[in-house]
């Protein structure tokens, strides 16, 4: 007996050791090596896509179908050529960890984020690929470990074909002008060089006519859209000018783009002061250098979605200086409906209503396609800022201690911070800014704000679209709000085969604000 004494403690310590390890989740790694073919040493974020299915020239994500396929994120700080590193595709996954993935076909593809832009536009320039590796009935823990090289760069995008005569976009591209301004304000803010960049877009005939002067459209695009959109969208509206279609304006295709999302030239104490610098700077650089109207008749504001957004906030916070905006599908107006979520309700959340339902966040008429819980959190597989909702926060939120914006909600449990809530509701709720400051905003922006969404809009803009046009007319703001029935937010310019119509429509308003009586 006394030779088995010391032992027991040691056998139960083995024992229980063993259980506990059986108990503990079994890791799945991939292992990623950045081929011989990269010259340098490199660093990113690094991306592992894998999909059901064989024979894809790549794997990639569909936001409108999240779960059809399964990412796995880690930070690579340094890596040489011909080295390896192990990704754990349980720790940061989405929309599960792997080694839950059931067995089958599968086929997979690793990407390196050099520039930390994925969760803006996808795969960039100078982002680092492999090829698709087939993983023939694979069962997940089983057999060797996945590996890929990265062992070629994503070269430039082309810039986009446009649907025009070689004619068209020669002539286009003659009367197609970059404007780079290096803006005294936000090189001070950020303590870099920063510019606001553009592309000027004269009508056909601005050089025949030397005296003519010319209203002004300034649009911006989207979340996603760039200097390189902005320019195709740019040619587009010359065509349509050239044909007839739309009245001789100025156009001005401004990039809104940031490492951190859209700034859609708000006044933000993250991104810094771009509404300011857009008004106090760039508008007079550019008002002498082209013939423009250089009034407040002759300034209008145009852009979809985000863009939207930037422009109902450029109007109602620079009332003195536009004319008139024509905003669509504009990101939520009044945060009572942030896609539907009341962002002031007590004990808010942005995964779960009130009766446990999840909220979407992605439609297709009345097909749900994704839910907020299911963007917030494939969004924080892809990057920690540049996403949609990481954007909003760039934008909206206060600044925190470590330099970055509050969080609005909790990733984790989707709950809603109340107190950067109430910093959104003061500083970016048209709705209540227009409300509580009528009085000396009334009379500069009565009549002035047209808004224009989808009753199936994709996003669900629609709701927060009716609640501000409610309290637009509560003050006798004369708003023209048009929701166009069963559009959504991908073919709201559409009539018949003409994907961008409205825009038609659109720019003989704003002329005949700019040219009353004459068409």
């Amino acid at each position: 007996m006394r030779v088995r004494k010391p032992y027991l403690p040691f056998l139960a310590t083995v024992l229980f050791a063993a259980t506990a390890l059986a108990q503990q989740p079994q890791h799945l790694f991939f292992r990623v090596t950045l081929g011989p073919e990269i010259s340098a040493p490199t660093s990113g974020r690094l991306l592992v896509f894998l999909s059901p299915g064989t024979g894809a020239k790549e794997v990639d994500m569909n936001q409108f179908q999240p779960s059809e396929v399964y990412v796995a994120a880690k930070e690579v700080p340094y890596l040489k050529p011909g080295e390896a590193i192990d990704i754990d595709t349980d720790d940061l996954a989405f929309p599960a960890a792997f080694s839950s993935i059931k067995a089958g076909d599968y086929q997979a593809q690793a990407v390196l984020d050099v520039n930390h832009t994925y969760t803006y536009g996808g795969r960039s320039e100078g982002d680092l690929i492999s090829d698709v590796v087939t993983l023939k009935s694979w069962t997940p823990g089983e057999g060797s470990e996945p590996s890929f090289v990265l062992a070629s760069k994503v070269p430039a995008r082309p810039a986009p074909k446009l649907p025009l005569t070689p004619e068209v976009q020669k002539a286009a591209e003659e009367h197609t002008r970059l404007a780079d301004f290096t803006s005294p304000l936000l090189t001070k803010f950020s303590g870099r060089e920063t510019h606001i960049r553009a592309w000027v877009i004269l009508p056909p005939a601005y050089a025949d006519h030397p005296k003519d002067r010319y209203p002004t459209v300034y649009w911006t695009h989207g979340f996603g859209g760039n200097l390189v959109y902005a320019k195709a969208q740019g040619e587009m509206i010359y065509a349509r000018m050239a044909q007839g279609k739309m009245p001789p304006m100025i156009w001005l295709m401004l990039d809104e783009s940031l490492a951190t999302g859209t700034h859609e030239f708000a006044d933000s104490v993250n991104n810094g002061p771009w509404g300011a610098a857009l008004t106090t700077e760039f508008i007079p650089w550019i008002e002498a250098k082209y013939r423009m109207d250089a009034k407040v008749s002759g300034r209008f504001l145009e852009g979809h979605s985000s863009g939207g957004w930037a422009t109902l906030q450029l109007q109602v916070n620079y009332p003195k200086i536009f004319g008139g905006t024509w905003s669509t599908s504009p990101d939520p107006s009044d945060f009572h409906n942030f896609s539907q979520i009341d962002l002031y309700a007590p004990h808010a959340n942005l995964y779960r209503s009130p009766d446990g339902s999840a909220y979407p966040i992605i439609r297709d008429h009345e097909k749900i396609m994704a839910t907020m819980e299911q963007l917030a959190r494939q969004e924080r597989v892809l990057g920690a800022y540049g996403g949609q909702l990481a954007s909003f926060e760039w934008v909206f939120s206060p600044r925190g201690a470590d330099g970055r914006p509050l969080k609005m909600f909790n990733r984790d449990t989707g709950d809603v911070d109340p107190n950067v809530v109430a910093y959104w509701h003061d500083h970016y709720d048209l709705a209540n800014i227009v409300a509580m400051d009528w009085t000396n905003r009334g009379k500069y922006l009565k009549g002035k704000i047209h808004l224009i969404v989808g009753t199936a809009d994709t996003f669900y803009l629609d709701g927060a679209a009716h609640k501000f046009e409610a309290v637009l007319k509560g003050l006798n703001a004369d708003p023209h709000f048009t929701f166009i029935d069963n559009r959504t937010h991908f073919d709201l310019y559409k009539e018949g085969d003409d994907r961008m119509a409205l825009f038609d429509k659109i720019s003989a308003e704003m002329y005949a604000v700019a040219r009353p009586g004459k068409k």
